[in-house]
């Protein structure tokens, strides 16, 4: 029997997300080879590459493009960089996954997906809550209709702890926290399009930090033109854990995905009853990270379109921009 012919992928971005991508490449999924790393900090992509047995360390992005022993690349660099890296990966011929957000602008999306199609090579995005059982079925059971039309919607977003705020960009919370949300909820309500959102947003984890800029807490209200309403949330400082929850009720019935609990051991003693928590997304969403990337692989190989494409990025970042421009006017945005 011959065997199959494995995807050689180059990672770019040897950080704390980069680094989980290149373990599950290198170790997790039998389809896939990690072949390169690139990052520009000195030292950086070499150290990773020599721990997973990745034959080839970059400096430059550019030469891990032109590298022809490379199928496909993943993105896990910083955000703002992520669209150019994506118009250069696809005019190299190289596949991609790039994590979220795709790009920052409505114009750098489309020069993104507008090189990839071009090029004629498979674009997905890591919008990983797709890929969590409880969202997926969820998903399955609204296409099905069993719960009707959706009427209101919830999707939350707890960070387990903030560290040192000084680094995050303005609007990060828009731009790379809730933008999972603004997918979730597009995704739970197929077909539908929004058309008005409405921001409020403050420093109430670091008030110290909001004359630089720093937005920790957000709700945001969507209006869809089926008249699904829909909420979302985050805060970078859930002190009882990491915490992505979604609920869908519908003129049918209601559907919840998500919970915090970090297994399901449920602890009960003289103290009463309890449970552990995740602390990591990388702990909480384990199998969706891998799903996601196994998914990206087996696409590359069928030519299948993923499930999270560049125009689903696209379509979150709209939201994510709408919601800025909700916060800097104070009134509602209709898109």
């Amino acid at each position: 029997m011959a065997v199959a012919k494995r995807v050689r992928i180059g990672l770019i971005g040897a950080g704390r997300m980069g680094s989980f991508h290149a373990q599950t490449l290198a170790q997790r999924i039998p389809g896939a080879m990690l072949t390169a790393v690139a990052d520009p900090v000195p030292g950086a992509a070499e150290k990773l590459a020599a721990t997973l047995g990745a034959p080839h360390a970059y400096t430059d992005p550019q030469a891990l493009f032109d590298d022809e022993d490379i199928d496909a690349v993943v993105i896990a660099s910083p955000a703002r960089t992520h669209a150019e890296l994506v118009v250069a990966a696809a005019r190299s011929g190289k596949s991609v996954f790039c994590e979220k957000p795709m790009a920052v602008t409505l114009e750098e999306a489309d020069q993104a997906i507008a090189a990839v199609q071009q090029a004629g090579v498979v674009l997905q995005v890591g919008f990983n809550r797709r890929f969590v059982s409880g969202f997926a079925s969820a998903y399955q059971e609204i296409k099905a209709g069993h719960i009707g039309v959706p009427q209101l919607m919830r999707s939350v977003t707890r960070d387990p702890g903030l560290g040192d705020p000084a680094p995050i960009p303005h609007w990060t919370i828009f731009l790379e926290t809730l933008i999972h949300d603004f997918d979730i909820l597009l995704h739970l309500n197929p077909g539908a399009k929004p058309v008005e959102v409405y921001a409020m947003a403050d420093a109430l984890v670091r008030p110290d930090f909001k004359t630089r800029g720093l937005l920790d807490t957000a709700v945001v209200n969507i209006r869809f033109d089926n008249g699904a309403i829909a909420t979302a949330e985050a805060n970078f400082q859930a002190v009882y854990g990491y915490d992505v929850r979604g609920e869908v009720f519908g003129s049918q019935g209601m559907l919840q995905a998500g919970n915090i609990n970090l297994n399901n051991c449920v602890r009960y003693n003289a103290q009463g009853i309890a449970i552990d928590t995740a602390r990591r997304d990388t702990d909480l969403l384990r199998d969706a990270y891998i799903d996601e990337l196994s998914d990206f692989v087996r696409c590359v190989t069928t030519g299948e379109t993923p499930q999270a494409t560049g125009q689903d990025a696209r379509n979150a970042l709209e939201i994510a921009l709408a919601c800025i421009a909700s916060v800097q006017q104070s009134k509602p945005i209709v898109l």
